[in-house]
């Protein structure tokens, strides 16, 4: 009998995410078979189950944004998870965080790919993926917050007033010149995003800031 493992490679999906539905159509319709090759690759560690009906090959090379799209689709990933990305802030971050379109916070532990945290934003309707990029990665697609967005969707969530440049500059220590990067049409655009009039005044005291020409 075959390996679960050997038919994923075979049939060219070892770097990718397979949800239940499409073991079931590699492993064959057979209930008992498939769920003995399942559980024989689980057991072996050649298998990793990343929640219920999501799996990935042990040694698959699947991004772990490619793995939080999964676990919650309509995802995208911001805040300091793609701060550090974009290159914005020194630090290495090691929870995958995305804003999801739903209203409940989740967070999911998984051991192959660590811990992946969901929270939820007042976002106007119709601006949910307002500056934010699709990306080819490692195993699939990810969508991926602009380096404005995930900035702006941090002040959202942790609620910050407008106090002036320094938390940006000192605080999440940020070059003044990446923030020049947002130009006048993205701070315009951002204005559109939020339902917060905190939100409001503090995009627009950015834009002053940076554009007081």
């Amino acid at each position: 009998m075959q390996t679960a493992t050997k038919i994923i490679r075979e049939r060219k999906q070892a770097n990718r995410i397979i949800t239940a539905d499409q073991l079931k159509r590699l492993l064959g319709n057979g209930d008992g078979r498939r769920y003995a090759l399942v559980n024989r690759a689980l057991k072996s560690g050649e298998l990793v189950r990343i929640q219920r009906g999501l799996y990935t090959l042990a040694q698959s090379d699947v991004h772990p944004f490619v793995v939080s799209q999964a676990i919650t689709p309509g995802s995208y990933v911001s805040f300091e998870t793609a701060l550090a990305y974009w290159g914005w802030i020194p630090e290495k971050v090691s929870t995958i965080t995305s804003v999801t379109p739903g209203r409940k916070a989740k967070l999911v532990e998984n051991e192959r790919f660590g811990l992946f945290r969901f929270l939820s934003l007042a976002i106007n309707r119709g601006y949910f993926l307002e500056l934010v990029n699709r990306i080819e990665i490692e195993g699939g697609t990810a969508l991926i917050a602009q380096p404005g967005r995930a900035l702006m969707d941090l002040v959202c969530r942790r609620k910050i007033a407008w106090t002036g440049l320094d938390w940006l500059t000192h605080g999440l220590r940020i070059d003044y010149e990446l923030l020049q990067t947002i130009s006048r049409e993205k701070i315009n655009l951002l204005r559109l995003v939020y339902k917060h009039k905190r939100m409001q005044t503090f995009i627009d005291a950015l834009g002053r800031e940076l554009y007081s020409d």
